[in-house]
């Protein structure tokens, strides 16, 4: 073999590990989905061409080949998110950000709609079991009364793989009539048994005529009890993990593409700012409480909110929490309770932005919570370029103020929304829920412009409220 044939290997070899590299990221899945749109699976196979034309085209045949199962993985997304995989319809949807997360919102409603058969079925499996039972009386004890919450990504994506060799049914109905399928498989339960003291029962047990009386009613003393023996149950949501096995059956290359494609329709939904801690010295960290803290020094009095606050850092938002996750929650908190008359606090925003489907799995928040919970509070809202720096110091010198998605740079390693509160000697005045330093210190104007997320959806990366 000569050396153009090894060079020509070499290349090929550092070709497929960048793509497949960037497919396991999501870098190449907006390039990817837009093929799939034109194209069905060649479409898709010709988008990753496209995307990779920076490479030799002498190894893209080699590369072609190498990625076959996961452009094909890929195309199943647009498939299911987008409302099909050829036409007008998908290629109008695949631009609209308010129609994908319509879309999105309906498939997690719909696998809720089959969590929640779940939980009936799981119950009703409780009492067939405490009927085997020596038991007296029986306790359910259910974690997910009051929220189904499950990775609706990881579900999507382990459906899609599912559906591997078939993928022209894939759809909503499709996906719940599986899910229904396995039923049974969605909850498990533990059970513990104890005995415990009740009151006894107050029931008449006096004989002979009703017309006579003996001066007692025949009820219990007060205070009398007996015991029982009871069994407690807790429902046990199985995971998405276990689905892969008993509801989906995938083979572990499925799973591996499962788990990588659900990260990239995380981060496609997400415009591919991941929004959690910055560093694994950051993951949990707390901060003790900070109190009511009001910034004046701007054009408008700023109520400000930290997530990593004790108060709110362990409050849930969908399976992930407020300190690590929730900077646009709490960036909208600290928006809301300053220009509305309504105190709301970063858990009270998480849970609302989660109910309204802007909780983006392990990922933060998708980019419409801004504009979604501006005009949800009565907000005007409208989205800014970074090539509109007078519209933004305009903005704050009248007393708006400005939400901004950053990416790495001096707020963040990753993606993380920050306000901007006003301008000081030319400067710009920050509250990022995040820092309480970095909110007392004024900025350049060059740098937050330059460390703006240039992949911002939903009309940012700067939104003027107000």
């Amino acid at each position: 073999m000569d050396n153009s044939e090894n060079n020509g290997l070499a290349q090929t070899a550092g070709t497929a590990h960048a793509i497949y590299g960037a497919l396991k990221t999501g870098k190449a899945i907006a390039a990817t989905t837009k093929g799939a749109v034109i194209g069905g699976p060649y479409g898709a196979a010709a988008g990753i061409a496209l995307w990779a034309g920076q490479y030799s085209r002498k190894a893209l045949a080699a590369v072609v080949i190498l990625l076959a199962l996961p452009i094909l993985f890929v195309l199943m997304l647009p498939s299911i998110i987008f409302g099909g995989l050829n036409g007008s319809e998908s290629s109008s949807i695949l631009n609209n950000d308010a129609a994908i997360l319509a879309n999105t919102n309906d498939l997690t409603a719909a696998i809720h709609e089959v969590l929640g058969e779940g939980i009936d079925d799981v119950k009703q499996r409780i009492a067939q079991d405490f009927d085997t039972t020596d038991g007296d009386n029986y306790e359910v004890i259910d974690p997910y009364e009051d929220d189904l919450i499950s990775n609706a990504d990881l579900l999507l994506a382990q459906y899609c793989a599912a559906r591997t060799q078939d993928w022209e049914t894939i759809s909503s109905d499709d996906l719940t009539q599986l899910l229904r399928q396995g039923l049974s498989h969605l909850y498990s339960f533990t059970r513990t048994s104890e005995v415990r003291e009740v009151p006894a029962d107050e029931e008449d047990t006096s004989e002979g005529d009703p017309g006579e009386s003996d001066g007692s009613d025949g009820a219990p003393e007060a205070g009398t009890t007996t015991t029982e023996k009871w069994y407690i149950y807790t429902i046990v949501y199985n995971g998405e993990a276990y689905f892969a096995d008993t509801v989906f059956h995938l083979t572990d290359e499925q799973k591996v593409l499962a788990n990588c494609y659900a990260q990239n329709l995380s981060l496609f939904l997400g415009d591919g700012s991941f929004q959690g801690p910055s560093s694994s010295s950051e993951a949990s960290r707390t901060i003790p409480s900070l109190g009511s803290v009001r910034f004046s020094d701007g054009g408008t009095e700023v109520v400000y909110y930290n997530q990593k606050d004790e108060r709110y850092a362990n409050a849930p938002f969908g399976t992930d929490n407020v300190g690590d996750y929730g900077c646009g929650p709490s960036a909208m908190a600290i928006v809301v309770s300053s220009l509305t008359g309504d105190a709301v606090d970063p858990a009270e925003m998480a849970e609302w932005a989660y109910q309204h489907g802007y909780w983006c799995n392990k990922s933060g928040s998708y980019h419409s919570l801004i504009p979604g919970a501006a005009e949800a509070w009565g907000l005007p809202v409208e989205g800014c370029t970074v090539s509109e720096p007078q519209r933004i110091v305009d903005a704050l010198s009248s007393g708006k103020l400005v939400v901004a998605i950053m990416t790495k740079g001096h707020f963040t390693s990753s993606g993380h929304f920050i306000v901007l509160r006003g301008v000081q000697d030319g400067k710009i005045l920050v509250a990022d829920p995040n820092s309480y330093d970095r909110s007392q210190r004024s900025w350049d104007l060059s740098i937050i412009l330059d460390e703006a997320s240039d992949h911002a959806g939903a009309g940012g990366p700067f939104w003027i409220i107000g």
